[in-house]
């Protein structure tokens, strides 16, 4: 049986940032594989470069060296235009801070990513958002704005922007950062529902019981990767 192409291929990916001063290898060397529908987390301290990683994979920066493939696609020999287009179609974010725009609705708020992408007209895009929120189950909040949220559902509306263009992959940067235990228990119960489902998941965590819910655990340190389990 052949084997599966991975969703992401990374060999020996390097990220050096270069002051006057000093010269920071945030990422060392990383060789990694992931394969379409893992849950995978990057643990490690603070400074070890998982967010670094993160950005990169996410292609919100550019690697010093080395090669990362996406989706079949060898993302250093595309431009920064074809960049944007394929992580506008492959590619969905979840930051720690939600990220919402405080003056547009729920629903305008879900709908950002459709207005960049071409072939969507009206129709879909009011579809996608409604079905994107009734996934998180936030379809009753279409209509409100971030502030009349609480943290937990600002998360989750958070979720259903990075659903809403069906991506390949979502990457989520300390996703329970700001929540409480109660919101970030229900928050991590609905990644389980999302990988389930046969999503592609990718969190930076530093909380050791939500790591121990995915099926694969990364560990970084000085910008290597130490252990895989």
């Amino acid at each position: 049986m052949t084997k599966a192409t991975p969703l992401i291929e990374l060999q020996q990916l390097r990220r050096v940032y270069t002051t006057e001063e000093v010269e920071t290898h945030a990422l060392g060397g990383i060789d990694l594989a992931i394969g379409r529908g893992e849950y995978v987390t990057i643990e490690g301290p603070s400074g070890c470069g998982k967010s670094t990683l993160l950005t990169v994979l996410g292609l919100l920066d550019e690697p010093t060296s080395g090669e990362y493939v996406l989706a079949g696609v060898p993302v250093s020999r595309i431009d920064a235009e074809e960049r944007a287009r394929l992580r506008n179609r492959e590619i969905g974010f979840v930051f720690q801070s939600f990220n919402l725009i405080p003056e547009m609705t729920v629903a305008e708020n879900v709908g950002l990513p459709l207005t960049y992408r071409s072939g969507v007209g009206a129709a879909g895009s009011k579809q996608a958002v409604a079905t994107a929120l009734e996934r998180v189950n936030m379809g009753h909040r279409a209509g409100h704005l971030p502030a009349q949220l609480s943290g937990g559902q600002q998360q989750r509306v958070a979720v259903a922007r990075a659903l809403v263009g069906n991506p390949s992959l979502i990457l989520a940067d300390e996703p329970t950062g700001n929540l409480d235990v109660a919101n970030g228990d229900q928050l991590m119960e609905l990644f389980d529902q999302l990988h389930a489902e046969g999503a592609t998941l990718i969190t930076v965590t530093h909380n050791p019981f939500y790591a121990e819910r995915a099926s694969r655990r990364i560990h970084m340190l000085d910008g290597r990767l130490r252990e895989q389990a």
